[in-house]
């Protein structure tokens, strides 16, 4: 699904735009523990996040996100809007909570990320 689809599903406010719209999304992550982030992500998968640190930006970075939205309307501190232009990751602002915005997005067609088990 390309970002322009996504951008009016879930209300999505730009703050850092990097890529242009055509981007393409694969999969959906939404989650606020980021070393499970860390430990299940792919790339062309957007991130849906209520933590709005720095760290969020530093883990996409290290997992190749490119797209994080935070949820809630909850806006990012400066120093997180810098690194994530500084980094070229996108960043962008949802007034919905997570859980409806996940519910949108699966209802459109994308999928949650193939994760496995860890024992």
């Amino acid at each position: 699904m390309k970002l322009a689809d996504i951008i009016p599903l879930i209300q999505l406010e730009p703050l850092v735009q990097i890529d242009d719209l055509d981007a393409e999304i694969k999969t959906v992550c939404g989650c606020d523990l980021m070393s499970d982030v860390l430990a299940f992500s792919q790339e062309k998968t957007l991130l849906l996040t209520g933590l709005t640190n720095a760290q969020v930006v530093r883990t996409a970075e290290m997992t190749g996100i490119r797209f994080i939205i935070f949820v809630r309307g909850k806006r990012p501190p400066q120093e997180t809007i810098d690194l994530a232009r500084e980094k070229g990751i996108n960043l962008y602002l949802s007034p919905k909570p997570m859980f409806e915005c996940c519910g949108i997005l699966y209802s459109a067609g994308l999928n949650s990320e193939n994760i496995r088990q860890i024992n």
